[in-house]
């Protein structure tokens, strides 16, 4: 598998659109990948669309390997879940951040029941 690298922006976005905000310009991002028609991510619609998201940069077998990273139902193709779930693995930062803010939020349960 061909490791890919980019700059992760995914945690500067969260902290400065919110959770909302972050769920929609991933939405957002989706919808200018997909097929149209099919309405999912295939690997021609990644190629035709991809320069829109600055990812000219990337070879036919990288495209394929984005593809075949997040396809968890092996349809050869990407729906919103699929996509979503992918940015978030890719996202080593906002994975941490996730984390902490579960631990938070079960620590505050803790408190609570013990009152």
């Amino acid at each position: 598998m061909v490791h890919l690298e980019f700059q992760d922006l995914l945690p500067i976005m969260a902290r400065k659109l919110g959770r909302e905000g972050l769920i929609n310009e991933l939405c957002k991002g989706y919808r200018m990948l997909m097929d149209g028609e099919k309405g999912v991510i295939t690997i021609d619609s990644l190629k035709k669309n991809s320069e829109l998201m600055g990812l000219q940069e990337f070879s036919e077998e990288e495209l394929k390997n984005m593809i075949r990273e997040g396809d968890m139902d092996g349809d050869g193709a990407l729906d919103q879940i699929e996509f979503c779930i992918l940015m978030f693995r890719l996202s080593p930062d906002l994975l941490l951040m996730a984390q902490q803010l579960l631990h938070k939020a079960d620590q505050q349960q803790n408190i609570v029941h013990l009152k």
